[in-house]
């Protein structure tokens, strides 16, 4: 009698044992996740009294490759770019073709002022400053003590 242990966090352990370790370990090996990683670029949201602030760090993209619509209270920005080198007259051994896509959505606030977003894309970042509504904006005072 062989004594198996069971553990309920890994599906399909019984049907296929060993099956998840395998891709889990192929999966988290670095070169995937950092594939899988670099394919969205890194975003930075930062808040100050008046608006929100959104980085997205795109280097090697033009202003014109970007899409940042809003609908209803949801964020997008995306681009699509692909780029093929036309060598006519020759014979390729090798032709490569480069295509690169992304889109990421981002849920606003109810402050969030959106008629009045402002973008900006300079030194591979795009900037984004979503300006609050006049009454989510904080207002500090000084009060006297008596």
């Amino acid at each position: 009698m062989t004594l198996v242990k069971f553990n309920p966090e890994k599906k399909n352990n019984a049907l296929l044992p060993g099956f998840n370790d395998i891709f889990e370990s192929v999966l988290g090996d670095t070169f995937f996740s950092e594939r899988r990683t670099n394919s969205v670029p890194s975003v930075n949201i930062s808040e100050s009294n008046e608006e929100y602030h959104i980085e997205l760090a795109a280097p090697g993209l033009k202003k014109e490759d970007f899409k940042v619509s809003v609908e209803r209270d949801m964020l997008t920005i995306s681009t699509e770019k692909s780029m093929e080198t036309q060598n006519e007259g020759k014979t390729y051994n090798r032709r490569e073709f480069s295509y690169a896509a992304f889109t990421r959505a981002f849920t606003l606030p109810e402050s969030a002022d959106v008629d009045h977003i402002q973008a900006s894309y300079t030194d591979g970042i795009l900037k984004l400053n979503l300006p609050k509504k006049e009454e989510a904006r904080a207002v500090s005072r000084q009060i006297e003590i008596q």
